[in-house]
């Protein structure tokens, strides 16, 4: 039967395309379209980054930052001097050993009419000193014997680890107490020598592994391919890439060097002189009133405690944010 004229023939169906058809045709549209320029950002940067949203580490840098700016104008801030007892004729031994509370006196005084307030606030200097002072003693100590070990390997490597090794098997606080009590007279400076020789193995060891780490990296092999000199492989190449992980270190390791001068000022091995307040030393004096004032011993714990703690919030998230490995 022949189609009739003027009309209409089926359209042929289409024609189904070929696996190459459908590949050709993907790649020119991935070649059409926009590329994305933007460019790439450094570690550092890409840290803030996700450190800026963080909680937790702006809870950490808010406490810190306001630790130390308290601990530097703590002199001008304190109403009182830490060694003048203003309420000392308030002080009665059988009936009110300890002033409580009163107008230009918030949070009372000790047993000896001296200003709380004015005492913490000074203290706060006093603890900043010792923790920041020990934990770089102990930091230049342990970059040195890292370095060492981690440079020159062999038998210098075997000799500072097994020191490290000795060192690190002893419990750090009694470590830290035997070397202060070989001092004759205690002093603020007995507390850094024993907590910055406390935290020397801890640094050695961890820029030990990253010097390994580094050792065998290729832009290390290239300098050598090169023909560098060693000694500027090591302190050009090697060690400014191995600091990191020991840097956002010195941020925990800060922390317990607070707890510990702390532990040692209350066990009588810090500063003995009182008109220099400390908030170890403050933690100590109060134990004989601990039952009846407990408040003397509350408040420079708190300290303590709130100031170990932000230091150790915002270590941690440094530690996690410049870790590829924590990332999330």
């Amino acid at each position: 039967m022949t189609d009739q004229p003027g009309t209409d023939s089926p359209a042929p169906p289409p024609r189904r395309q070929s696996y190459g058809d459908r590949r050709k045709q993907r790649l020119d549209e991935l070649a059409a379209a926009s590329v994305d320029e933007t460019p790439g950002v450094s570690l550092l940067v890409s840290a803030w980054r996700r450190l800026r949203r963080n909680p937790v580490f702006l809870l950490g840098a808010g406490i810190t930052t306001t630790f130390v700016v308290l601990a530097v104008i703590s002199p001008w801030l304190a109403p009182w001097d830490p060694a003048a007892n203003p309420l000392i004729d308030k002080v009665r031994p059988q009936s009110n050993p300890v002033p409580g509370p009163e107008a230009g006196h918030p949070l009372g005084a000790d047993n000896r009419g001296r200003d709380l307030l004015s005492r913490l606030l000074i203290g706060s200097q006093q603890t900043l000193l010792v923790g920041v002072m020990a934990t770089l003693f102990g930091l230049a100590g342990g970059v040195a014997l890292g370095t060492l070990a981690g440079a020159l390997g062999g038998w210098v490597d075997s000799v500072v680890m097994r020191i490290v090794d000795v060192m690190l098997s002893i419990p750090s606080l009694l470590l830290a107490f035997s070397i202060a009590a070989l001092f004759a007279r205690p002093n603020q400076w007995t507390l850094i020598v024993a907590i910055a020789t406390i935290q020397v193995p801890i640094f050695a060891r961890m820029l030990r592994g990253s010097m390994l780490a580094q050792r065998v990296s290729d832009h290390v092999l290239a300098a050598r391919a090169l023909g560098v000199k060693p000694g500027a492989i090591v302190f050009r190449h090697m060690l400014p890439n191995a600091l990191g992980p020991v840097i956002v270190q010195t941020t925990l390791v800060l922390a317990v060097a607070i707890i510990d001068a702390a532990a040692l000022s209350f066990l009588g091995l810090g500063n003995p002189d009182d008109r220099q307040p400390e908030w170890g030393q403050m933690l100590g004096n109060s134990q004989q009133f601990i039952n009846s004032y407990p408040h003397l011993a509350i408040y420079p714990a708190a300290c303590i405690i709130v100031v170990a703690l932000g230091f150790t919030l915002m270590g941690e998230s440094l530690r996690e944010a410049l870790d590829p490995k924590s990332r999330r």
